[in-house]
């Protein structure tokens, strides 16, 4: 009988320390957090990098680049966009189309047909200089995946490490409190080394973005009237 009682006691201790593990694992301010913090603290210092998104949803497959250049306050994009819908009372956009533009300051640029650029127009602030701002400050930059509100409002398990484009990363799931539901899974891949995001999918279309060239020099093939204002503002 007392043989019986110890090991009943010896079990409740064991269940109660891996649950203490577990729930510490999710809810403490434990390794995941430390670790969202140092990449917090490393976008801060981005200045340029490339990102490559793509997402599917239904008969909708949308695949985007997105080039930026902080020093040099530009913006790059190209989209390429396909719905292979056969129904069109249930297709807003049917067939295939691309877009390429380029944000310089507070000017817009659109590729036309015959591979030159033409005006799109003024915005209404500096896409660059906004986003390029919020990385400097440590705030969500809607242009690095929103590290800042993974930590406030997400629950960080720890994933394996793996390779994302030559870079070895340690993924991290990102479950979201009070995300819609449908939207609150997220995963995040961050360098073992640098501690920046190489890897980020959500549950939002099926999409799945990929960042690098982090601090290199991007090349692009710039409207003449930037490359007559990043000439006159060069140093001599």
């Amino acid at each position: 009988m007392g043989g019986r009682y110890w090991l009943w006691v010896g079990a409740r201790l064991l269940a109660a320390v891996a649950l203490i593990a577990w729930a510490a694992s999710y809810m403490g301010t434990g390794s995941g957090e430390k670790e969202f913090q140092k990449t917090l603290e490393a976008m801060k210092h981005v200045h340029s990098f490339r990102m490559a998104v793509s997402a599917t949803q239904y008969t909708q497959h949308n695949d985007s680049l997105w080039e930026v250049d902080c020093n040099h306050n530009i913006v790059h994009h190209l989209e390429h966009y396909v719905n292979t819908c056969t129904n069109p009372p249930d297709c807003s956009q049917q067939g295939e189309f691309s877009q390429e533009e380029m944000d310089f300051a507070v000017y817009r640029y659109l590729r036309k047909a015959d591979g030159t650029w033409a005006t799109g127009g003024q915005l209404a602030s500096s896409q660059t200089r906004y986003g390029c701002g919020h990385l400097a400050e440590g705030t969500d930059s809607n242009l690095l995946p929103p590290i800042a509100t993974m930590i406030q409002r997400g629950i960080l398990q720890k994933g394996d490490k793996k390779t994302v484009n030559g870079v070895r990363c340690r993924e991290w799931l990102v479950t979201m409190r009070g995300a819609p539901n449908g939207l609150e899974h997220d995963t995040v891949c961050l360098g073992l080394e640098d501690h920046l995001p190489y890897e980020m999918t959500v549950d939002w279309e099926h999409s799945r973005a990929l960042f690098s060239d982090y601090n290199t020099a991007i090349q692009f093939d710039l409207p003449e009237e930037v490359v007559r204002a990043t000439s006159a503002s060069a140093p001599n």
